[in-house]
């Protein structure tokens, strides 16, 4: 099952327009995977913990999210300072560990963290279907949307329909080990969550049309942008302008 927690709160950004959370999680996500300097990686990151806290997200969800991201980024830190050419740190064993290596690994670990508290803050504290209707609102496709308020809510159904019928193999006798059997059954479960996730499709879709789906969903209710949204986004806007023009600076200044 899809882990929702932090889509409902009442903490100040779960307050706010949901369509200024998207637009800020994009200029601020932008700007961060786009920098080659860690000052600008460390100004996106600043802003992304300190929205994380005001999102009032738990401090063991926020580390397992963190812990997640972070396991792919200790392989680079194994690998990047290795393989990259430059000035060596450190030498033995037949291993040099160059200064640029360094450099390159600790960027990226400040760049993909500076996006995952940014998205955490921003975007995983909007409920599936408002995020839905904020893209369509920012100019999305709308088939974009209903592809990803479909995928979000037949997730769910999939997952159900695949512990069901390991539960039922189970009951039948079914213990996994590493042989041909086992193989065969699990490509054999999967093939009946592919059938019947198809069989499924298609009675929904004929119950949407019997229900006179024409292509857009009613919704009953409309986003309202105050004051207080227009502030967070022109705030936004200023640490995401600040953190370009840090970016520029250093790019100039190397030239």
């Amino acid at each position: 099952m899809i882990d929702d927690q932090l889509a409902t709160g009442t903490s100040p950004i779960h307050g706010l327009d949901a369509r200024c959370r998207l637009a800020a999680c994009l200029l601020l996500s932008v700007v961060a995977a786009l920098a080659q300097n860690q000052q600008t990686a460390l100004v996106i990151l600043a802003a992304g913990l300190l929205l994380t806290a005001l999102s009032g997200a738990s401090f063991g969800a926020v580390l397992r999210r963190a812990a997640a991201i972070n396991v792919f980024i200790l392989f680079l830190w194994l690998f990047v300072p290795l393989s990259t050419p430059g000035v060596p740190l450190w030498q033995g064993f037949g291993l040099t560990i160059s200064r640029q290596g360094v450099s390159l690994a600790w960027l990226v670990t400040l760049k993909a963290n500076a996006v995952f508290f940014c998205v955490l803050s921003l975007l995983a504290t909007i409920p599936a279907p408002a995020l839905g209707r904020a893209m369509t609102a920012l100019g999305v496709p709308a088939k974009f949307s209903f592809l990803f308020v479909f995928t979000y809510r037949y997730l769910h159904v999939i997952a159900e329909e695949y512990d069901r019928l390991v539960t039922a193999a189970r009951l039948r006798g079914f213990v996994p080990a590493t042989d041909g059997r086992t193989y065969r059954t699990y490509a054999a479960l999967v093939a009946m969550v592919l059938v019947r996730s198809y069989d499924r499709s298609q009675r929904v879709y004929q119950a949407m049309l019997l229900r006179g789906f024409t292509g857009l969903f009613p919704c009953l209710n409309r986003f309202r942008a105050g004051r207080r949204d227009m502030l967070f986004l022109l705030a936004a806007g200023a640490v995401a302008g600040l953190a370009a023009f840090l970016e520029v600076r250093a790019r100039s200044g190397n030239v």
